[in-house]
């Protein structure tokens, strides 16, 4: 029977309407080169920048480098096993990593897989690696503080929500201590932090997950660790993902905490990455969007507007200098990205004096505005009278007579300088610090001998919790200090001066 030339369209459409069904057309490369947790590919041509890609053996990869004849990945996992020409496959989706109240006490790698040893993560909630910075719209003026529980922080360099202020020091100095130390400060309140890990020793990692876990800080902390034994791709993400968990946080209308320990090593598992593959060096062999690698990070730190609702990322950056050197290509880099820094000496760290805070070099750009009225009207001059301390003491070591103010500046300033050292994990509360530098600033100290203010300090706050609890509980609740205040505080400290020095 001889078919009609339209019955014989529309049989070949329908078979051919069948094998569209079975075929499913797929975007794929072969690997020209794997070295070093890098791959270059052949194909891929229309792979986007920052797409995951998968390899064999649960490989996976993220193209940073698109050229006109191959593409550039960096990989994840056990890229030993990854030979040249193995057949590489797009996955249409932009490096995500996942995120949610789920991480809260977790301790995950840099893609966001745990590695604390309680079992899988599930969630259903991810967020983009390379997610977008809100905009001048989308923020409100900083103006919560950040309690870090330092007394030289809190008074003089005030931290607010949705700051970034660097932590910037000489190797051994006290920058984690200060940060560790902020994390616990935490506790009881509604802040979420995040302790990003970058080239630190597994060991080291541990003994903070400890320390953290030992202070109940862990309740609501997270850890993002890339080891120094882990590969300089996951080194160099590992901030984006810490970000990324902390970022969820915000934009649900909480105040999240992130600390990145440190970005010196970050700048340095990237140059690796950008040199294998071939990306042009620049000043000290740093690529030259190593600027932009740090900006883009610490620029989605905000505090968004009550449209928003009202959420906030505060960073606290750590950068590591080599003999104090600040004006080194990466320290520049981040001090002028962020909104001030927290400059670590190693000769005040040496000299006893702890946190080793150099006054004079630390700032914050946010300043009082993010500071209670109780901590603003005791640490007003606080700054510029430590500073002065400082430069009449180096004068005061080439002479020998000196006025009675000069003397007296100096005996103040000794006082202060005692005042401030601080144990490490041991954050004071708002009212302590307060009490205690009222102290300092009134001249209640100036009689009693440097040597015994600590012990003046820890008897005397004491005495206030047991006997004058009220004066405390206001100043936690209402934030201020009042004349009333002022004037019990100043009886209590006269009548325990009184059996201080009987004692």
């Amino acid at each position: 029977m001889a078919l009609k030339p339209e019955e014989v369209t529309s049989i070949l459409k329908a078979e051919m309407a069948q094998y569209e069904h079975a075929l499913q057309m797929e975007s794929v490369g072969t690997v020209l080169q794997v070295g070093d947790g890098i791959a270059r590919i052949y194909g891929l041509a229309d792979a986007m920048a920052g797409e995951m890609v998968s390899f064999p053996h649960d490989v996976v990869g993220i193209l940073l480098n698109l050229e006109e004849d191959n593409v550039g990945a960096i990989l994840f996992g056990e890229t030993h096993r990854i030979r040249e020409g193995d057949l590489v496959k797009r996955t249409g989706r932009i490096a995500q990593v996942p995120v949610g109240d789920v991480m809260i006490g977790r301790v995950v790698d840099a893609l966001g897989r745990p590695i604390d040893g309680k079992g899988p993560i599930v969630t259903d909630r991810s967020r983009p690696l390379e997610g977008p910075v809100p905009n001048v719209m989308a923020r409100q003026s900083v103006k919560q503080p950040v309690q870090t529980g330092i007394m030289a922080i809190d008074a003089m360099i005030p931290i607010g929500r949705g700051q970034r202020e660097l932590i910037i020091g000489d190797r051994q100095t006290g920058k984690t201590a200060i940060a560790i130390d902020t994390i616990i400060n935490q506790r009881g309140g509604n802040m979420f932090c995040v302790y990003v890990a970058i080239g630190q020793k597994a060991s080291t990692v541990a003994a903070i997950v400890e320390t953290l876990r030992r202070h109940g800080a862990m309740d609501y902390t997270m850890v993002v660790a890339a080891t120094a034994s882990e590969e300089a791709s996951m080194q160099y993400i590992a901030p984006y993902t810490g970000c990324c968990i902390a970022e969820e946080f915000m934009y649900s209308g909480r105040d999240a905490l992130i600390i990145y320990d440190d970005l010196s090593k970050h700048a340095q598992a990237y140059r690796q990455v950008s040199l294998l593959l071939r990306r042009p060096p620049g000043r000290e062999a740093y690529p030259g969007d190593v600027f932009y690698l740090h900006s883009r990070l610490l620029e989605r730190s905000a505090k968004l507007s009550d449209a928003n609702q009202a959420g906030s990322l505060t960073s606290l950056p750590i950068i590591e200098t080599q003999g104090g050197d600040v004006s080194a290509y990466i320290p520049t880099n981040v001090i002028s990205i962020t909104d001030g820094q927290i400059y670590l000496e190693s000769g005040l760290f040496y000299s006893g004096i702890r946190p080793a805070i150099n006054v004079g070099l630390s700032v914050s750009r946010v300043g009082g505005s993010a500071q209670t009225k109780a901590m603003k009207k005791v640490a007003g001059k606080l700054r510029l009278d430590l500073a002065q301390y400082r430069e009449l003491a180096a004068f005061a070591q080439f002479g020998s007579d000196l006025d009675k103010t000069t003397q007296a500046q100096l005996n103040r300033g000794a006082k202060m300088v005692e005042l401030l050292k601080q144990g490490q994990y041991q954050p004071q509360s708002l009212s302590r610090q307060v009490i205690a530098i009222y102290l300092g600033t009134a001249g209640h100290l100036d009689s009693i001998p440097t040597h015994d203010i600590k012990r003046f300090q820890e008897a005397f706050l004491k005495q206030v919790e047991t006997d004058y609890a009220e004066l405390a509980q206001s100043i936690e609740k209402e934030k201020t200090l009042t004349d009333e205040i002022t004037g019990k505080l100043d009886m209590a400290v006269k009548g325990f001066k009184e059996n201080w020095g009987k004692g």
